[in-house]
């Protein structure tokens, strides 16, 4: 099995761009060298590699050459900016984060990356509990996860912990107050999508399966506007909460109450520059945004 370089950055193109026509605009070339590209290396690994639907995807063969794609595009970037004696491009990162660390403390490491002239930062936003899947289909270098687990192929540290803590304005409380408690069964409550289960686990703590009404809210910023506005209840982000507590807009509904969730840095392990000096950043990010 012979695998051509321009073959892998037409796989990773179609990828990123989902049509052989934007893949070809990316490129520089024409689509029928695209797709003469792709029918090659078919060809070579004997499997079908794009799977040409709207968006083209990568079958599960094409996910296994996608990790490969991006690795090597990674170094042959590297390279390339190491030998053009002044004349650099940029190195193209893809990184998974979830949405609230992208809200709160991941903001350092962009400030730091806006400073460096050679990346280009892709970032693909995902739960963190979900973002390792990213790294096994080959989409991204690097992941900001909740699994402690290594994928194959990877190396995983700890970041620290981010606390959430359930909240709500004090209109909302007052009007579900039952005596000392609070009705957490009748009660409206916030969620940031399909895959969040941060308030399903506070309910289960207080002996609740599902929560009455549910309120779709799928971007940070707007999640925690949706609960400063009082549509429901939500398991808000320490760092996000703090200045909501302290002018009163928001208030704790229980006095220990939170989620903490351990956060760990995933990245591919090859030796790559670029990656290590993202890997440092990050780690200073978390050093000062996230719990210990």
């Amino acid at each position: 099995m012979e695998l051509h370089p321009a073959q892998l950055a037409a796989l990773v193109a179609i990828a990123d761009h989902g049509t052989f026509e934007a893949a070809a605009r990316h490129l520089h070339v024409t689509p029928s060298a695209v797709s003469q590209r792709i029918r090659a290396l078919e060809s070579s690994v004997g499997q079908v590699v794009v799977r040409r639907s709207t968006p083209c995807e990568p079958t599960e063969a094409g996910r296994t050459l996608l990790r490969l794609a991006r690795q090597t595009q990674l170094l042959h970037d590297e390279v390339r900016d190491a030998l053009a004696h002044g004349h650099r491009d940029h190195v193209d990162l893809p990184v998974a984060v979830n949405a609230d660390s992208l809200a709160t403390w991941f903001r350092g490491v962009l400030g730091e990356v806006a400073g460096w002239s050679d990346v280009a930062l892709r970032l693909h936003v995902e739960d963190q509990a979900w973002s390792a899947d990213l790294l096994r289909g080959g989409d991204v270098l690097a992941a900001v996860t909740s699994d402690p687990v290594a994928v194959q192929g990877c190396a995983v540290e700890p970041l620290g912990t981010l606390r959430y803590v359930p909240a709500a304005t004090p209109a909302l409380l007052d009007r579900w107050r039952r005596g000392r408690g609070l009705d957490w069964a009748a009660m409206p409550v916030v969620v940031f999508n399909e895959k969040d289960e941060l308030q399903h686990e506070v309910l289960r703590a207080h002996g609740v399966e599902a929560p009455p009404r549910t309120h779709r809210v799928p971007t940070s910023a707007d999640f925690l506007e949706a609960v400063r506005l009082g549509l429901g209840w939500g398991a808000v982000p320490e760092p996000q909460l703090a200045p909501e507590l302290e002018s009163g807009r928001l208030v704790p509904l229980t006095a220990r109450g939170h989620v903490d969730v351990r956060l760990h840095w995933q990245r591919w392990r090859i030796d790559s520059p670029v990656l290590t000096r993202l890997a440092d950043v990050v780690r200073a990010a978390a050093a000062a945004g996230l719990r210990p």
